[in-house]
C-alpha cells in the first residue's frame, strides 16, 4: 500500500486563492504567488493541484524545478519549465517576441538559428524575453509557469523571477513559485515582491487536528471514525502537522507492524515508540535496507547527486550491469522512494527531496566523498568535456568529494564558456566562486582565474567592481600575470572605462599599457589602445567642446589606428577606428561620417562581424533620415536588428522612428510604436533610451498644442534623469517652443528657444534639432533680431544638412528677400523651403502661416492662398490658436473667410485653400453638367440670383475668365475628384 492521499487536504482556501489567479490570468490581468513552508508540508503538491486546474480550464502549463547539485546550472527551473513547450513546437511568430528570440536560446538552444546573434545583453533581457513569451503562449487562454524548490535555484534565475513578479499584471500569465521557509535569497526575492504588491505570499501552515485526521483517513483510505483514536492521536503528536510526514509515519507503523488492516478496519498493535522527526529517516534507511546490496549502492549514488538524477551516471559510476540497474529501478519504486521523472526520459526522482536528504545524512563524510569522487569521474567519461550544465554539475561533485581545485577548475571553466557566449552576467556567479575557492591555489591558476572574472565584470557593466579587483593589478608576485595576459586585460578595463565615462581609470590604465608595450611592442595591441585612448581623449558626447589641440590628437591616435587595423588586418578595431572617426568628422557634415560608417560595413561583410554592420548601418540611416525625413531604411535597419536579437540596437532605431514619425506628423504610428518601446525600456533600466524616448512622447503631444500632455511626459524625462542629458536643448527647441508657437504665444516660444541656445553653449553638442540653426533662425529674422549675416551662419553648419532645419531657413531667407523687394527671389527661396518640408506637414503649414504675415506687410507671394491652406491644415488638426490666428489674418485683409459647414472636407484641398465654401462647391458640381441658374436654384433650394452671386465668387476665387470657362474647369474637376 502506498499511504500516499489520493487527495489534497486542508488547502481550501489557497485553492480558492489560486483559482482566482488563474481564472485573473485567462482575462489577461497575469500575477504571481511565491507559496512558502518547511519541506513536506505540501508545496509541491499544491502546485500539482494548479497545475491540473490550469491544464482543466485550457491554460498551458509549464513546470520547471531547481536542483540542489545543479544550484550552479543557470536559469535551470526556468530551461525545465520551457522544455515541454519547446520540445515540439517552432519559436512563436509574434513582431513583439522576434528580437528577444535570441536571448531565449539561452534557455532552448534549439531555437538558435544560423546568422543570428547568440549573445545574451544581460540577465534583464532575458527577462524581458521570458515576459515576452509569456504573454504569447498565454494569449489563448493563459499561462501557467510553475517553478518549484526556488531555494535552489541560482541568483540569475531569481532575479529573472523577481522581473517577472513585477511585470506580469497586464500579462495572461500566472507565475507560481515554491521554497522552503529559510529560503536565504529566494524568501527575500518573494518578501521584495510582496512588499511591492507585485506578488502574494502564502506561508502553508502545519495542517491542524480536524484535518490530520481527514489526511490521515485518506491515507489509509478508511473512514475516519473507523481509524483507532490512540492513532489520530499519535499523528497529531508527533507530526507536527506535515503531510509528508504524516504518510511516512503510517508507512513506517506498517512496515514494523505496529499499524495492521485486519480485513474490516485498521487497529494498532502496541505502541512501538517510533521516534520523529528520526522516524523519517529510520523509514526511509529501512526500506533501503530491504534492497539488493547493488541496489543500494544505486539509491545512495542516486541521493549523492540528488533529489533528481541521470540513470546513465549512477550506472556509469557503480559499475553495475543493466540487469541490476534495471532491477534497482523496479525496488526502488517498489519501495515508494523513486519516481520516473516525466520531464526527461533516462531521469528519476526521488519522491520527495527529503527522501535524498535521508539518504544522504545516512552516510559517513567519507562515503559521501567517496561516491561524489566517482559520480565526477562517471560524468566525464559520458560526457567527454563536459558541455553545458554538466560543467557545474561535476564541480558541485568535485567539491561534494573534497576536491576544491577541481571544483574551482571547473567552475571557472563554465564562467568562461558563458562568458564566451555573451552571458556576461552568469560568468561573473561561478567566477567568482572559483576564485574564492582558489585562497591557496598556484598563482597561475589564480592569475587565469581572477583575468576571466574581471573580463566577466567588464562586459556585465560591473566596471566598477573590476577596477577595485584591478586597481593594484600586481606585475610580480603570486599573482602576477604574464605580460600578454596583462595587456589584454588593462586593454578591456580601458576600453570599459572610455564607455561609461570613467576618464582617469581609463587613462591610468592606457599610460600602463604604454610600458608595457615599451617591453614587448605589439602594434596590433597598440592600435587597440590608440582607439580607445582617442575615445578617452573626447568622448562621445562632448565632440564640440574639445579643444582643436585635443580634437587633433584623438583624430591622429584614430588615423594611425586604422592604418595598422586595415594592414594586419584587425576587423574589430578597423571598425572601432573607423566609428570613431565619423564621430569626429560629424562636425564638418554628414558626407565624410558616411564614408566612415560605409568602410565598417564593408569591413563588417567580409568578416562577418553582424553586429557592427547593424550598428554602423544604424548611424548611416539616422543621418539619412535626419537630411530627407525618409524612414524607410530605418525601418529596414530595426527589422534586420530585431531579426539579430540586438536589443540595444533594436531599441535605439525605434527610438529613432519615433522621433521621425512625429516630425513627419505620423502621430498615431509614433504614438503605437512608443507606448510599448519606452514600457520595455523601462522595465530593462535602459536610461539612455528611456530618455530619448521620453522626450519624443512628449515633442508628439507638443506638436499637438497638448500642452497638459506635454507636461505630464516631461516630468516623467526628468524623473529619469532627463534634465542632466544632453537632450535638454531639444526639450527646449523642439518641443516647448514649438508647443508656445501653436498656442500663438510668441514670447514664450522665443523664451524656449533662447533657454536652448544658452544651453548649447555650455554644453555644446552634435545633435541639431534645438532650434537653433532652423526655427529660431526664422524666429529672429520675423522680429528683426537677425538678418542675411545670421542667415548666412546658419547656412554654412552641418546643421543646416537636416531637411527640417533647412525648412525654416530657408523661410528665414524668403522674407528677408522679401523685406528687400525681391519678390522673385523670395518665391524662390519660398519653393526651396516647400521642398524640404515635403515630409514635414506641420514645419510646412507653420511656415505658411508665419511667412504669410510677412508677404502680407512685404507685397509678395501668395499669402491668402498660404494663409488658407494653413487655416484648413490646422483646422482639421485641432488646434484652435493657430487656425484663428489664419482667419484674423485672412479677414485683416479684406478675404473671405470660409463657412466650417458640415461637408466642407468634401470640398478638394486645391479648392478649399481658393476659400471655396461648400455651397460653392456645390454649385460648381452643377456647373460641370453645363446647368443654368435656374435649373441650379431647385436643386439646391436657393434662388437664381444666390447662384449668380456664387458663381461671380467662384470666378473671383478661381481666377477663370468667363462662365464657359468655369464650365470646363468644373467638368475637369469632376473627372478627377474622388467622389
Amino acid at each position: 500500500m502506498s499511504f500516499t492521499s489520493p487527495i489534497l487536504v486542508g488547502r481550501e482556501r489557497e485553492i480558492e486563492q489560486l483559482d482566482r489567479r488563474l481564472a485573473a490570468a485567462r482575462e489577461g490581468r497575469g500575477g504571481a504567488v511565491f507559496l512558502l513552508g518547511d519541506p513536506g508540508i505540501g508545496k509541491s503538491r499544491l502546485s500539482a493541484e494548479c497545475a491540473y486546474q490550469a491544464f482543466d480550464t485550457g491554460m498551458t502549463a509549464l513546470r520547471g524545478r531547481g536542483g540542489g547539485v545543479s544550484a550552479d546550472i543557470p536559469f535551470k527551473p526556468l530551461c525545465e519549465a520551457l522544455l515541454s513547450y519547446t520540445r515540439t513546437k517552432e519559436p512563436p511568430d509574434d513582431p513583439a517576441l522576434m528580437p528577444y528570440l535570441p536571448a531565449l536560446t539561452t534557455l532552448v538552444p534549439e531555437w538558435r538559428r544560423a546568422g543570428v546573434a547568440d549573445h545574451l545583453e544581460s540577465v534583464m533581457v532575458l527577462a524581458e524575453a521570458v515576459l515576452r513569451l509569456l504573454a504569447v503562449i498565454g494569449r489563448d487562454g493563459g499561462c501557467l509557469l510553475v517553478l518549484e524548490d526556488l531555494h535552489d535555484a541560482d541568483a540569475d534565475t531569481l532575479a529573472v523571477v523577481e522581473y517577472l513578479a513585477d511585470n506580469l499584471a497586464d500579462v495572461p500569465a500566472f507565475l507560481l513559485a515554491n521554497m522552503r521557509s529559510h529560503a536565504g535569497p529566494a524568501r527575500s526575492v518573494a518578501e521584495t515582491c510582496a512588499q511591492r504588491r507585485t506578488a502574494a505570499l502564502v506561508e502553508l501552515a502545519p495542517l491542524p487536528p480536524e484535518q490530520l485526521a481527514r489526511l490521515t483517513a485518506a491515507c489509509l483510505e478508511a473512514p475516519p471514525d473507523d481509524l483507532p483514536r490512540q492513532l489520530l492521536a499519535r499523528m497529531e503528536r508527533d507530526t507536527g502537522g506535515v503531510p509528508f510526514v504524516v504518510e511516512e509515519l503510517l508507512a513506517a507503523m506498517a512496515d514494523v507492524g505496529a499499524l495492521e488492516h485486519d480485513g474490516r478496519r485498521w487497529r494498532l498493535n502496541g505502541d512501538p515508540a517510533i521516534d520523529v522527526p528520526t522516524t523519517l529517516v529510520r523509514s526511509i534507511t529501512l526500506r533501503a535496507a530491504q534492497l539488493s546490496p547493488s541496489a543500494r549502492e544505486l539509491l545512495h549514488t542516486a541521493a549523492v547527486f540528488g533529489s533528481r538524477f541521470p540513470v546513465p551516471m549512477i550506472q556509469e559510476a557503480t559499475g553495475l550491469a543493466d540487469r541490476e540497474v534495471m532491477d534497482f529501478l523496479r525496488a526502488g519504486t517498489g519501495a515508494r522512494l523513486i519516481t520516473p521523472d516525466d520531464s526527461a526520459g533516462d531521469w528519476y526522482a526521488f519522491r520527495h527531496a527529503l527522501m535524498a536528504e535521508a539518504l544522504r545524512s545516512s552516510l559517513i563524510p567519507a562515503e559521501r566523498a567517496s561516491i561524489a569522487r566517482r559520480a565526477a569521474g562517471a560524468l566525464e567519461r559520458l560526457h567527454p568535456g563536459l558541455p553545458g550544465e554538466w560543467c557545474q554539475i561535476a564541480a558541485t561533485l568535485r567539491l561534494t568529494a573534497g576536491d576544491t581545485l577541481g571544483a574551482a577548475g571547473l567552475l571557472a571553466d563554465a564562467g568562461r564558456r558563458l562568458l564566451d557566449d555573451g552571458a556576461a552576467d552568469l560568468a561573473v556567479t561561478l567566477l567568482e566562486r572559483a576564485y574564492a575557492m582558489l585562497g591557496s591555489a598556484p598563482a597561475d591558476l589564480r592569475a587565469n582565474v581572477l583575468q576571466g572574472l574581471l573580463h566577466a565584470l567588464t562586459e556585465s557593466g560591473q566596471a566598477d567592481r573590476a577596477f577595485a579587483l584591478a586597481k593594484d593589478l600586481p606585475i610580480s608576485g603570486d599573482l602576477a600575470m604574464t605580460i600578454p595576459y596583462e595587456m589584454d586585460l588593462r586593454t578591456k578595463l580601458a576600453w570599459v572605462a572610455a564607455e561609461i565615462g570613467g576618464t582617469a581609470d581609463g587613462l591610468a590604465h592606457v599610460a600602463a599599457l604604454r610600458r608595457l608595450l615599451q617591453i614587448n611592442p605589439d602594434e596590433a595591441r597598440t592600435a587597440a589602445i590608440d582607439v580607445i585612448e582617442a575615445q578617452l581623449i573626447v568622448p562621445d558626447h562632448g565632440v564640440l567642446q574639445q579643444s582643436p589641440q585635443r580634437m587633433a590628437a584623438a583624430e591622429a591616435l584614430v588615423r594611425r589606428a586604422v592604418e595598422v587595423a586595415e594592414r594586419v588586418p584587425l576587423p574589430e578595431v578597423a571598425c572601432q577606428a573607423w566609428e570613431r572617426m565619423a564621430m569626429f568628422s560629424r562636425t564638418r557634415g554628414f558626407d565624410e561620417p558616411d564614408r566612415c560608417l560605409t568602410r565598417v560595413v564593408s569591413i563588417a561583410d567580409v568578416h562577418g562581424l553582424k553586429l557592427w554592420k547593424l550598428r554602423a548601418m544604424l548611424r548611416l540611416t539616422v543621418n539619412h533620415a535626419l537630411r530627407t525625413g525618409e524612414r524607410e531604411p530605418l525601418e529596414e535597419v530595426g527589422r534586420a536588428a530585431a531579426q539579430a536579437g540586438a536589443i540595444s540596437l533594436v531599441h535605439s532605431t525605434q527610438a529613432s522612428l519615433v522621433m521621425t514619425g512625429v516630425l513627419r506628423g505620423e502621430y498615431g504610428d509614433a504614438h503605437e510604436l512608443a507606448v510599448p518601446c519606452v514600457e520595455s525600456t523601462i522595465r530593462l533600466g535602459h536610461t539612455a533610451y528611456t530618455q530619448y524616448l521620453l522626450l519624443a512622447q512628449a515633442t508628439l503631444a507638443a506638436h499637438q498644442a497638448r500642452r497638459a500632455d506635454m507636461e505630464g511626459t516631461l516630468e516623467r524625462f526628468r524623473r529619469w534623469g532627463g534634465e542632466s542629458s544632453l537632450h535638454m536643448p531639444v526639450v527646449y527647441g523642439l518641443c516647448q517652443a514649438m508647443c508656445a508657437l501653436l498656442e500663438e504665444d510668441r514670447d514664450l516660444c522665443g523664451e524656449m528657444l533662447t533657454r536652448a541656445r544658452k544651453w548649447e553653449d555650455d554644453n555644446p553638442t552634435i545633435y541639431y534639432l534645438t532650434g537653433r540653426y532652423g526655427l529660431g533662425v526664422l524666429m529672429d529674422v520675423l522680429a528683426g533680431r537677425a538678418g542675411a549675416t545670421e542667415c548666412d551662419a546658419a547656412e554654412t553648419t552641418s546643421a543646416a544638412e537636416l531637411a527640417w532645419n533647412r525648412t525654416f531657413l530657408h523661410l528665414a531667407r524668403a522674407v528677408l528677400l522679401g523685406r528687400q523687394g525681391d519678390p522673385e527671389r523670395a518665391l524662390t527661396a519660398f519653393g526651396r523651403a516647400a521642398e524640404a518640408a515635403r515630409p514635414f506637414p506641420l514645419a510646412h503649414h507653420l511656415g505658411l502661416r508665419l511667412v504669410a504675415e510677412a508677404a502680407l506687410a512685404d507685397g509678395w507671394g501668395e499669402p491668402l492662398v498660404w494663409l488658407r491652406t494653413a487655416e484648413e491644415y490646422f483646422h482639421q488638426a485641432g488646434i484652435p490658436a493657430v487656425t484663428g490666428a489664419c482667419r484674423a489674418m485672412l479677414r485683416g485683409a479684406g478675404a473671405a473667410v470660409a463657412q466650417r459647414r458640415t461637408g466642407r472636407e468634401q470640398v478638394p484641398s486645391g479648392l478649399r485653400a481658393q476659400g471655396v465654401s461648400v455651397r460653392e462647391y456645390q454649385v460648381l458640381a452643377l456647373l460641370a453638367e453645363r446647368r443654368g441658374n435656374v435649373d441650379i436654384g431647385k436643386r439646391l433650394f436657393i434662388s437664381p440670383r444666390t447662384v449668380e452671386k456664387h458663381v461671380a465668387s467662384l470666378l473671383q476665387k478661381t481666377g477663370l475668365p468667363d462662365r464657359a470657362a468655369m464650365y470646363d474647369h468644373a467638368a475637369e474637376l469632376m473627372r478627377h475628384s474622388p467622389t
